[in-house]
Protein backbone atom coordinates (compact mmCIF):
# COMPACT_ATOMS: atom_id res chain seq x y z
CA UNK A 1 0.00 0.00 0.00
CA UNK A 2 2.47 2.38 0.57
CA UNK A 3 4.36 1.62 -2.65
CA UNK A 4 1.66 2.34 -4.00
CA UNK A 5 0.92 5.88 -2.49
CA UNK A 6 4.23 6.40 -3.28
CA UNK A 7 4.32 5.58 -7.02
CA UNK A 8 0.55 7.98 -6.81
CA UNK A 9 2.32 11.20 -5.11
CA UNK A 10 5.32 11.08 -7.78
CA UNK A 11 3.23 10.63 -10.35
CA UNK A 12 0.86 13.53 -9.68
CA UNK A 13 3.97 15.84 -8.80
CA UNK A 14 5.77 14.57 -12.24
CA UNK A 15 2.61 15.76 -13.73
CA UNK A 16 1.71 19.12 -11.93
CA UNK A 17 5.49 20.28 -12.05
CA UNK A 18 6.28 18.85 -15.56
CA UNK A 19 3.11 20.98 -16.98
CA UNK A 20 4.76 24.20 -15.10
CA UNK A 21 7.70 24.91 -17.72
CA UNK A 22 4.90 25.70 -20.33
CA UNK A 23 3.76 28.02 -18.05
CA UNK A 24 7.09 29.55 -17.33
CA UNK A 25 8.04 29.32 -20.90
CA UNK A 26 5.58 31.84 -21.68
CA UNK A 27 6.01 34.09 -19.49
CA UNK A 28 9.83 34.00 -20.12
CA UNK A 29 9.73 34.00 -23.81
CA UNK A 30 7.40 37.26 -23.38
CA UNK A 31 10.50 39.44 -22.03
CA UNK A 32 13.21 37.06 -23.97
CA UNK A 33 14.56 35.59 -25.64
CA UNK A 34 14.96 31.94 -25.94
CA UNK A 35 18.32 31.90 -25.59
CA UNK A 36 18.44 34.17 -22.92
CA UNK A 37 15.62 32.43 -21.07
CA UNK A 38 17.31 28.74 -21.33
CA UNK A 39 21.12 30.45 -20.24
CA UNK A 40 20.06 32.14 -17.41
CA UNK A 41 17.88 29.24 -15.97
CA UNK A 42 20.43 26.74 -16.04
CA UNK A 43 23.12 28.93 -14.38
CA UNK A 44 21.45 29.77 -11.64
CA UNK A 45 20.12 25.65 -11.39
CA UNK A 46 23.90 25.04 -11.81
CA UNK A 47 24.80 27.66 -9.20
CA UNK A 48 22.09 26.49 -6.15
CA UNK A 49 23.30 22.91 -6.61
CA UNK A 50 27.05 23.63 -7.34
CA UNK A 51 26.82 25.73 -3.56
CA UNK A 52 24.75 22.87 -2.32
CA UNK A 53 27.81 20.18 -3.13
CA UNK A 54 30.24 22.07 -2.46
CA UNK A 55 29.04 22.69 1.23
CA UNK A 56 27.11 19.31 2.05
CA UNK A 57 28.94 16.74 -0.26
CA UNK A 58 32.15 18.19 -1.86
CA UNK A 59 33.40 14.32 -3.15
CA UNK A 60 35.09 13.08 -5.76
CA UNK A 61 32.51 11.63 -8.37
CA UNK A 62 33.40 8.59 -10.18
CA UNK A 63 34.34 9.24 -13.94
CA UNK A 64 31.48 6.75 -15.46
CA UNK A 65 29.02 8.55 -14.07
CA UNK A 66 29.71 12.05 -14.74
CA UNK A 67 29.43 10.99 -18.44
CA UNK A 68 26.48 9.11 -18.33
CA UNK A 69 24.81 12.17 -16.79
CA UNK A 70 26.22 14.51 -19.13
CA UNK A 71 24.96 12.54 -22.20
CA UNK A 72 21.26 12.45 -20.09
CA UNK A 73 21.86 16.38 -19.94
CA UNK A 74 22.67 16.56 -23.36
CA UNK A 75 19.55 14.38 -23.96
CA UNK A 76 16.68 15.30 -21.68
CA UNK A 77 17.82 18.96 -21.25
CA UNK A 78 19.64 20.47 -24.14
CA UNK A 79 18.22 18.59 -27.22
CA UNK A 80 14.44 18.75 -25.60
CA UNK A 81 14.39 21.80 -24.12
CA UNK A 82 15.96 23.87 -27.54
CA UNK A 83 13.94 22.24 -29.78
CA UNK A 84 10.49 23.12 -28.01
CA UNK A 85 11.63 26.24 -26.99
CA UNK A 86 13.41 27.60 -30.24
CA UNK A 87 10.21 26.42 -32.52
CA UNK A 88 8.03 28.27 -30.49
CA UNK A 89 10.28 31.37 -31.26
CA UNK A 90 9.73 30.65 -34.91
CA UNK A 91 6.33 30.37 -34.87
CA UNK A 92 5.16 27.02 -33.85
CA UNK A 93 1.94 27.14 -31.85
CA UNK A 94 2.25 25.72 -28.38
CA UNK A 95 -1.04 23.16 -29.09
CA UNK A 96 1.22 21.80 -32.67
CA UNK A 97 3.97 21.51 -29.97
CA UNK A 98 2.06 19.47 -27.14
CA UNK A 99 0.79 17.35 -30.10
CA UNK A 100 3.89 16.37 -31.47
CA UNK A 101 5.05 15.76 -27.89
CA UNK A 102 2.25 13.59 -27.01
CA UNK A 103 3.76 10.70 -29.49
CA UNK A 104 6.27 10.14 -27.31
CA UNK A 105 4.51 7.14 -25.12
CA UNK A 106 3.80 5.35 -28.14
CA UNK A 107 7.41 5.78 -29.50
CA UNK A 108 8.78 4.33 -25.78
CA UNK A 109 6.38 1.97 -25.92
CA UNK A 110 7.05 0.65 -29.25
CA UNK A 111 10.70 0.73 -28.42
CA UNK A 112 10.61 -0.97 -24.75
CA UNK A 113 9.55 -4.55 -25.89
CA UNK A 114 12.99 -4.87 -28.34
CA UNK A 115 15.31 -2.75 -26.31
CA UNK A 116 14.20 -3.13 -22.36
CA UNK A 117 11.97 -6.44 -22.40
CA UNK A 118 8.76 -4.65 -21.04
CA UNK A 119 5.55 -5.98 -22.40
CA UNK A 120 2.63 -3.66 -23.68
CA UNK A 121 -0.85 -5.43 -23.44
CA UNK A 122 -3.59 -4.54 -26.27
CA UNK A 123 -5.39 -2.70 -23.53
CA UNK A 124 -2.08 -0.52 -22.82
CA UNK A 125 -1.72 0.05 -26.48
CA UNK A 126 -5.66 1.25 -26.67
CA UNK A 127 -5.37 3.70 -23.92
CA UNK A 128 -1.93 4.87 -26.01
CA UNK A 129 -3.78 5.46 -28.60
CA UNK A 130 -6.83 7.31 -27.01
CA UNK A 131 -4.35 9.57 -25.39
CA UNK A 132 -3.51 10.58 -28.29
CA UNK A 133 -6.71 11.71 -29.60
CA UNK A 134 -7.24 13.55 -26.20
CA UNK A 135 -4.19 15.28 -26.81
CA UNK A 136 -5.61 16.35 -30.28
CA UNK A 137 -8.77 17.36 -29.03
CA UNK A 138 -7.23 19.79 -26.18
CA UNK A 139 -4.71 21.59 -28.81
CA UNK A 140 -7.55 21.24 -31.43
CA UNK A 141 -8.05 25.25 -31.49
CA UNK A 142 -4.21 25.84 -31.98
CA UNK A 143 -2.86 23.28 -34.99
CA UNK A 144 -2.47 26.01 -37.24
CA UNK A 145 0.79 28.24 -37.93
CA UNK A 146 2.33 30.31 -40.07
CA UNK A 147 5.98 28.80 -38.98
CA UNK A 148 8.11 27.70 -41.52
CA UNK A 149 7.95 24.20 -42.72
CA UNK A 150 11.66 23.06 -41.23
CA UNK A 151 10.41 24.83 -37.72
CA UNK A 152 7.43 21.57 -37.52
CA UNK A 153 10.90 19.45 -37.25
CA UNK A 154 12.01 21.19 -33.70
CA UNK A 155 9.01 19.36 -31.36
CA UNK A 156 9.86 15.88 -33.25
CA UNK A 157 13.47 16.23 -32.78
CA UNK A 158 12.60 17.00 -28.97
CA UNK A 159 10.52 14.57 -28.43
CA UNK A 160 12.88 11.61 -29.74
CA UNK A 161 15.54 13.43 -27.85
CA UNK A 162 13.41 12.77 -24.32
CA UNK A 163 12.55 9.35 -25.45
CA UNK A 164 16.36 8.52 -25.87
CA UNK A 165 17.53 9.94 -22.72
CA UNK A 166 14.72 8.14 -21.18
CA UNK A 167 16.02 4.59 -22.36
CA UNK A 168 19.32 5.99 -21.95
CA UNK A 169 18.76 6.06 -18.00
CA UNK A 170 16.77 2.66 -18.01
CA UNK A 171 20.18 1.27 -19.64
CA UNK A 172 23.03 3.11 -17.89
CA UNK A 173 22.08 2.88 -14.15
CA UNK A 174 23.91 5.40 -12.17
CA UNK A 175 24.87 5.28 -8.05
CA UNK A 176 24.61 9.20 -7.53
CA UNK A 177 21.95 10.90 -6.01
CA UNK A 178 19.37 12.74 -7.61
CA UNK A 179 20.78 16.41 -6.93
CA UNK A 180 24.02 15.30 -7.71
CA UNK A 181 22.66 14.11 -11.19
CA UNK A 182 20.79 17.09 -11.71
CA UNK A 183 23.81 19.46 -11.36
CA UNK A 184 25.92 17.16 -13.83
CA UNK A 185 23.26 18.00 -16.04
CA UNK A 186 22.62 21.53 -15.67
CA UNK A 187 26.05 22.14 -16.27
CA UNK A 188 26.62 21.00 -18.98
CA UNK A 189 23.23 22.58 -20.04
CA UNK A 190 24.47 25.79 -18.40
CA UNK A 191 27.89 25.69 -20.80
CA UNK A 192 25.42 25.00 -24.23
CA UNK A 193 22.78 27.43 -23.56
CA UNK A 194 25.42 30.36 -22.65
CA UNK A 195 27.51 29.45 -25.36
CA UNK A 196 24.64 29.84 -27.39
CA UNK A 197 23.62 33.09 -25.73
CA UNK A 198 26.84 34.64 -26.19
CA UNK A 199 27.22 33.71 -29.95
CA UNK A 200 24.50 35.42 -31.04
CA UNK A 201 24.34 38.36 -28.80
CA UNK A 202 21.82 37.21 -25.53
CA UNK A 203 23.41 36.93 -23.28
CA UNK A 204 22.77 39.89 -20.98
CA UNK A 205 18.91 39.41 -19.14
CA UNK A 206 16.51 42.07 -18.88
CA UNK A 207 16.62 43.63 -15.50
CA UNK A 208 13.27 43.50 -14.87
CA UNK A 209 10.98 41.67 -11.74
CA UNK A 210 8.98 39.70 -13.98
CA UNK A 211 11.71 38.32 -15.59
CA UNK A 212 13.32 36.81 -12.81
CA UNK A 213 9.94 35.91 -11.66
CA UNK A 214 10.26 33.53 -14.67
CA UNK A 215 13.50 32.83 -13.96
CA UNK A 216 12.60 31.14 -10.30
CA UNK A 217 9.54 30.15 -11.40
CA UNK A 218 11.21 27.95 -13.86
CA UNK A 219 13.81 27.13 -11.39
CA UNK A 220 12.26 25.57 -8.40
CA UNK A 221 9.35 24.36 -9.96
CA UNK A 222 10.29 23.28 -13.69
CA UNK A 223 13.74 22.22 -13.29
CA UNK A 224 13.87 21.38 -9.42
CA UNK A 225 10.40 19.73 -9.49
CA UNK A 226 9.69 18.88 -12.53
CA UNK A 227 13.08 17.15 -13.79
CA UNK A 228 13.50 15.93 -10.58
CA UNK A 229 10.24 14.38 -10.53
CA UNK A 230 10.60 12.81 -13.72
CA UNK A 231 14.20 10.82 -12.98
CA UNK A 232 12.60 9.78 -9.46
CA UNK A 233 9.37 8.42 -11.85
CA UNK A 234 11.77 6.82 -14.42
CA UNK A 235 14.27 4.85 -11.69
CA UNK A 236 10.90 3.53 -9.96
CA UNK A 237 8.65 2.82 -12.97
CA UNK A 238 9.03 1.56 -16.55
CA UNK A 239 9.81 3.80 -19.29
CA UNK A 240 6.42 3.55 -20.71
CA UNK A 241 4.89 4.55 -17.52
CA UNK A 242 7.19 8.22 -17.17
CA UNK A 243 6.38 8.42 -20.98
CA UNK A 244 2.48 8.28 -20.41
CA UNK A 245 1.97 10.15 -17.35
CA UNK A 246 3.12 12.85 -19.97
CA UNK A 247 -0.16 12.75 -21.71
CA UNK A 248 -1.71 14.76 -18.76
CA UNK A 249 0.18 17.80 -19.17
CA UNK A 250 -1.53 19.00 -22.22
CA UNK A 251 -4.82 19.35 -20.25
CA UNK A 252 -3.03 20.11 -16.85
CA UNK A 253 -1.28 23.19 -18.84
CA UNK A 254 -4.42 24.39 -20.44
CA UNK A 255 -6.33 24.14 -16.72
CA UNK A 256 -3.22 26.30 -15.44
CA UNK A 257 -3.44 29.11 -18.38
CA UNK A 258 -6.94 29.59 -17.47
CA UNK A 259 -6.11 30.00 -14.02
CA UNK A 260 -3.25 32.32 -14.69
CA UNK A 261 -3.60 34.24 -18.02
CA UNK A 262 -7.68 33.72 -18.39
CA UNK A 263 -7.39 31.62 -21.33
CA UNK A 264 -10.43 30.15 -22.25
CA UNK A 265 -11.21 26.40 -22.06
CA UNK A 266 -13.21 25.01 -25.09
CA UNK A 267 -15.99 22.05 -25.11
CA UNK A 268 -13.28 20.33 -27.04
CA UNK A 269 -10.44 20.78 -24.23
CA UNK A 270 -12.49 19.44 -21.72
CA UNK A 271 -13.63 16.33 -23.84
CA UNK A 272 -9.78 15.96 -24.14
CA UNK A 273 -9.10 16.31 -20.71
CA UNK A 274 -11.59 13.34 -19.82
CA UNK A 275 -9.96 11.02 -22.74
CA UNK A 276 -6.75 11.45 -21.20
CA UNK A 277 -7.08 10.78 -17.60
CA UNK A 278 -9.03 7.50 -19.25
CA UNK A 279 -6.14 6.74 -21.72
CA UNK A 280 -3.57 7.44 -18.98
CA UNK A 281 -5.74 5.06 -16.08
CA UNK A 282 -5.92 2.17 -19.22
CA UNK A 283 -2.36 2.76 -20.19
CA UNK A 284 -0.64 2.14 -16.70
CA UNK A 285 -2.64 -0.84 -16.08
CA UNK A 286 -0.30 -3.65 -15.64
CA UNK A 287 -0.48 -6.65 -17.98
CA UNK A 288 -2.18 -9.40 -16.73
CA UNK A 289 -0.45 -11.96 -14.92
CA UNK A 290 2.78 -10.18 -14.46
CA UNK A 291 2.09 -7.50 -12.12
CA UNK A 292 2.01 -10.18 -9.14
CA UNK A 293 5.64 -11.08 -10.10
CA UNK A 294 7.06 -7.42 -11.14
CA UNK A 295 5.99 -6.12 -8.03
CA UNK A 296 7.71 -9.61 -5.90
CA UNK A 297 10.94 -8.75 -8.43
CA UNK A 298 11.09 -5.38 -7.53
CA UNK A 299 10.78 -5.79 -3.80
CA UNK A 300 13.49 -8.62 -3.59
CA UNK A 301 16.12 -6.23 -5.27
CA UNK A 302 16.21 -3.72 -2.35
CA UNK A 303 15.80 -6.41 0.26
CA UNK A 304 16.08 -10.24 0.88
CA UNK A 305 13.28 -12.20 -0.47
CA UNK A 306 12.91 -15.58 0.42
CA UNK A 307 11.62 -17.65 -2.67
CA UNK A 308 8.50 -19.32 -0.20
CA UNK A 309 7.83 -16.08 1.11
CA UNK A 310 4.79 -15.52 -0.64
CA UNK A 311 3.86 -19.02 -2.10
CA UNK A 312 1.48 -21.47 -2.18
CA UNK A 313 2.29 -24.70 -0.32
CA UNK A 314 3.11 -27.49 -3.04
CA UNK A 315 0.63 -30.25 -2.97
CA UNK A 316 2.38 -32.47 -0.79
CA UNK A 317 2.53 -30.82 3.02
CA UNK A 318 5.10 -30.99 4.28
CA UNK A 319 7.86 -31.59 1.83
CA UNK A 320 9.75 -34.50 1.04
CA UNK A 321 13.31 -34.64 0.93
CA UNK A 322 14.26 -37.10 -1.72
CA UNK A 323 17.79 -36.48 -1.65
CA UNK A 324 18.55 -37.49 2.04
CA UNK A 325 16.00 -39.98 3.90
CA UNK A 326 14.42 -38.60 7.08
CA UNK A 327 16.20 -40.15 10.78
CA UNK A 328 12.94 -42.40 12.07
CA UNK A 329 11.94 -41.46 15.28
CA UNK A 330 12.39 -43.45 18.54
CA UNK A 331 8.03 -44.40 18.44
CA UNK A 332 8.53 -45.64 14.48
CA UNK A 333 11.62 -47.79 15.51
CA UNK A 334 10.25 -49.40 18.14
CA UNK A 335 7.33 -50.35 16.48
CA UNK A 336 9.43 -51.89 13.98
CA UNK A 337 11.31 -53.84 16.36
CA UNK A 338 8.11 -55.24 17.98
CA UNK A 339 6.44 -56.32 14.86
CA UNK A 340 10.01 -58.26 13.93
CA UNK A 341 10.04 -59.65 16.92
CA UNK A 342 6.43 -61.32 17.16
CA UNK A 343 7.10 -62.92 13.48
CA UNK A 344 9.75 -65.99 13.70
CA UNK A 345 12.44 -66.10 11.34
CA UNK A 346 11.76 -68.03 8.79
CA UNK A 347 14.43 -71.12 8.45
CA UNK A 348 16.63 -71.89 5.22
Amino acid sequence: MGTSRTDAGLAVGFVLLWSSGFIGATMGTALASSATLLAWRFAVVTALLGLWWLTFRRRRLPLRDVGVHALLGLLTQVGYLSGVVWSAELGVPAGTSALIAALQPIVAAALSGPLLGERTSATQWLGLVLGLGGVALVVSGDLAGSAPALAYALPLLAMLSLVAGTFAQRRLPSHLSLPESLLIQAALSAVVFLSVAGFTGETAPPMSGEFWFAIAWLVVLSTFGGYGFYWAVARRGSVRRVSTLLYLTPPTTMLAALLMFGEPVTAEGLAGLVVCFGAVLLALRSPRGTSRSRAKMATCTSTPCPSTASSAPPASWPPRDHARPKPRSWRTSSTARRRTSSHPRSRS
